[in-house]
């Protein structure tokens, strides 16, 4: 594929570099601005996104009639990557998870009446969003198809919810929740999806799950289902679809952390470059020694090859392909080189780097759940097995 930027697409990117270098870096930098679970508070972010809407860089993966920039998928890694250079970009304009993968979801799966209702608002920025997935053992975790919690029709036309779910992210914060339950017993079309507002009745929240690193905005939570009932107007495609919703939405939204993650990669040694070469270390500047440079070009061969294999898995996207090789393979490699890229920042800035005076303790702790979000670095080799299995020799076709 041709990896040059159209005239309009470098222009974009452009802008959006300097939004984040000019708007949001200054923000970043100050202590005040962060939550009590290390996040952009909601006042600066408020402002934040009121900057990026008027510098026409909001929701750049939706429509241009719903209010977003109508980016397809290659547009979107160059646009996510600019905007990942600060850990408060993708919120600010409103490509951060889980909304992200949401809006994509919604805006590709719902009817026109849904997606005024419910992915509209999401767009505007006015609400939140949550996907509601992952159960604890033995429920539902990589394998959707193992799924405990249930919806059972009701005769009124509606469907009651019980069940039990966990780290869910962003549920103490959002309005707009997405959900998947059991329908039936049918090994390929067991899960239905159905979309319903925080304030209906028959579900609460018993837990903000405590993690080790920054969260997401409404963290990660642990829920009770118990007699919410969801009307069938409310369900988003046929019953028995719930897989290909989440193939859907996951093979987009796989890629999208991959984007962001090779922001905050990139991010991670230009926090180290103005320093080893400034900072000596017998007789010469630590840029001068060998040892030095071959972590550097590491790191940076690993940052490039993250971005290739993004771009890849993004043009076949952009076909219409699923592209399950390419964005599992991606995953694995994006997030594995994520945290390598911050340990290597960290050792070459020293003790300095250590601390906090630098984002790079922040990201050292972000940096690992990278491996397990959507889908673990191991389920993803499995599908990478067993696609070679499948095809052999002709798994390295070229397209």
């Amino acid at each position: 594929m041709d990896f040059t930027l159209s005239p309009e697409q470098e222009d974009l990117r452009q802008r959006v570099a300097k939004f984040v270098a000019d708007e949001i870096m200054p923000v970043e930098a100050d202590p005040a601005s962060f939550d009590a679970h290390e996040n952009i508070a909601d006042e600066p972010l408020q402002i934040l996104r009121a900057k990026a809407r008027s510098a026409g860089l909001w929701a750049p993966q939706m429509p241009v009639a719903r209010g977003g920039l109508g980016l397809n998928t290659v547009g979107m890694a160059m646009f996510y990557e600019e905007a990942g250079r600060s850990r408060f970009g993708p919120v600010c304009m409103n490509c951060a998870a889980p909304d992200d993968g949401n809006m994509i979801l919604l805006e590709r799966c719902g009817t026109e009446e849904q997606k005024d209702k419910w992915l509209q608002p999401i767009i505007d920025g006015t609400l939140r969003s949550s996907i509601i997935m992952t159960e604890p053992a033995p429920g539902a975790g990589s394998d959707p198809t193992a799924m405990l919690t249930t919806a059972t029709p009701k005769g009124n036309g509606s469907w009651v919810i019980e069940g039990h779910k966990w780290f869910i992210t962003g549920a103490e914060g959002a309005e707009h929740f997405i959900l998947l339950a059991r329908t039936s017993d049918e090994p390929r079309r067991n899960l239905t999806t159905f979309l319903f507002h925080r304030d209906d009745p028959g579900w609460e929240i018993l837990r903000r799950i405590e993690i080790m690193g920054p969260e997401e905005h409404g963290g990660h939570c642990e829920l009770k289902f118990d007699g919410l009932e969801i009307p069938d107007e409310n369900r988003l495609m046929a019953v028995g679809e719930g897989m290909k919703a989440v193939q859907i939405r996951l093979g987009t939204a796989r890629l999208t952390h991959c984007m962001r993650w090779l922001g905050m990669a990139k991010r991670a040694i230009e926090e180290c470059l103005g320093y080893v070469e400034t900072r000596k270390n017998f007789g010469m500047t630590l840029a001068e020694h060998e040892g030095v440079q071959w972590m550097l070009a590491d790191a940076a061969m690993d940052i490039e090859i993250g971005r290739l294999m993004t771009m890849r898995a993004a043009a076949k996207l952009d076909t219409g392909d699923q592209a399950r090789t390419e964005v599992s393979m991606a995953k694995i490699f994006v997030s594995e080189l994520l945290h390598k890229a911050i340990a290597t920042a960290i050792q070459l800035n020293g003790a300095r780097g250590y601390s906090k005076d630098t984002p790079l303790e922040w990201m050292y702790r972000y940096a690992p759940q990278a491996k397990l979000v959507d889908g673990a670095s191991e389920v993803h080799k499995m599908v990478i097995a067993r696609d070679l299995l499948a095809n052999g020799m002709d798994f390295w076709s070229w397209d």
